[in-house]
């Protein structure tokens, strides 16, 4: 196959966001966004492997993969051996969960504020397994980083056997002390899998050096790649254990050139490589955006996401949740005037996301505590819940969409403004 298409002179200009400009945007977190220069980068990435689909997935793909695996190693601080790529973390975090085995009285920790997609992954696994599920409950709002540490490392037992720990966690988009955490439970003989979904583009990610046994992260949120883009490292020594979800005829492959790691991850069957193709570019693009590069662009985004939410708290007469340290390129506030029992929270957050659509913002309204973990008897049934907005900033954000948000959110949940 020719060189690999890059961001060229005739791409549209690498700040021209594929997003609706008639919407206010401020939802990153969930799904990312692409410049448009990226999606051609895609586009003719696409019309090289329908040329001739033979020599590109027959051929040609494995160079290729080991490229883009090896561009994304250097950006995330991991080597490209170690890193499988993956459609996004869910699945990345579903390997590593249904190749582990435990025994009964084995128990998996995992937070209160985990992503529902992972913790349901968690507590399948361990169903089959017949382990038991614990969870760390983290305060919030939350002062510093040690109380997390404290409530994570407080809920560890002799049965322990991993933690599945957010990097960024994903309903309140506070950052947990994984550098401290990863080493500290390595000390009782427990292996973290790190759910960084938020992580890579968000904040300064090394992870050879945080050592985990595993990190699953996605490109396609900060990065800015593509939908369907995430890797999932795993530390050369727990390799062995880690299985694809497909099992593919790499399984049989008896090559000694390559890993059994690289042999059995990089076909598991066909799929439309584009998209992970196109990751690289994506990086380069996105470093480009800001003289300084990579830093620059996480540091913008840390830097408008922590005033947009002092001046939303300020108009909406809500605290602040989280001390800077703790905070990235999200942010979620409680709105005033709850908790609520579950139906009237319900009530009020379908009536103010549908006041915000019609008002063309986009933002997410968050339950919180999470109602799934009432099912599972992790809450009781009389809980009552607030209402959290998360914001997220891009490079495309500025403070003037925040201040919009403020001015429609002061109309509802219950801001109660002082007397006089």
């Amino acid at each position: 196959m020719d060189s690999p298409p890059q961001l060229g002179r005739s791409a549209s200009p690498i700040t021209e966001w594929a997003l609706d400009p008639t919407v206010t945007f401020l939802n990153h977190g969930s799904f990312g966004a692409c410049l448009r220069a990226i999606l051609e980068v895609q586009r003719g990435w696409r019309d090289k492997l329908e040329s001739n689909p033979v020599r590109c997935l027959g051929r040609d793909l494995e160079d290729l993969l080991d490229w883009s695996r090896s561009e994304i190693g250097g950006f995330v601080g991991a080597s490209a051996d170690d890193l499988a790529l993956m459609p996004n973390a869910t699945a990345g975090i579903n390997t590593v969960l249904r190749s582990l085995r435990w025994k009964s009285g084995d128990e998996v920790l995992a937070t209160d504020h985990a992503y529902n997609a992972s913790l349901n992954a968690l507590r399948f696994a361990a169903a089959q397994s017949s382990a038991r599920v614990v969870l760390a409950r983290i305060p919030f709002p939350i002062e510093s980083p040690d109380q997390a540490f404290a409530a994570i490392m407080a809920a560890v037992t002799p049965n322990t056997k991993l933690a599945m720990l957010e990097h960024v966690t994903s309903p309140t988009a506070i950052v947990l002390p994984i550098e401290r955490l990863v080493p500290a439970l390595a000390e009782r003989g427990i292996d973290v899998l790190v759910d960084g979904a938020h992580g890579p583009g968000m904040l300064p990610l090394r992870i050879a050096e945080l050592a985990p046994a595993y990190y699953a992260g996605t490109t396609h949120k900060w990065v800015c790649a593509p939908k369907g883009t995430a890797f999932l490292y795993v530390r050369r020594d727990r390799q062995a254990l880690i299985k694809p979800l497909a099992i593919s005829s790499g399984a049989s492959d008896t090559r000694t050139d390559r890993s059994r790691f690289r042999l059995d991850f990089d076909w598991t069957g066909t799929f439309d490589p584009t998209a992970c193709l196109t990751i690289p570019a994506a990086i380069d693009g996105l470093g480009e955006m800001m003289p300084g590069g990579w830093p620059a662009v996480i540091a913008n985004n840390k830097q408008l996401i922590a005033s947009a939410r002092r001046m939303l708290a300020e108009a909406l007469h809500t605290d602040v949740q989280s001390p800077d340290s703790m905070t990235g390129s999200m942010a979620s506030l409680r709105l005033p005037g709850g908790p609520w029992p579950l139906a009237e929270a319900m009530r009020r957050k379908e009536m103010i996301e549908s006041a915000l659509r019609g008002r063309r913002v986009e933002v997410p309204l968050i339950l919180w505590p999470g109602p799934w973990l009432v099912g599972t008897g992790d809450l009781p049934e009389t809980t009552q819940f607030d209402l959290l907005v998360r914001i997220s900033a891009h490079a495309y954000n500025h403070l003037g969409q925040y201040e919009r948000l403020a001015s429609i959110l002061a109309g509802f949940a219950g801001v109660n403004r002082p007397a006089g």
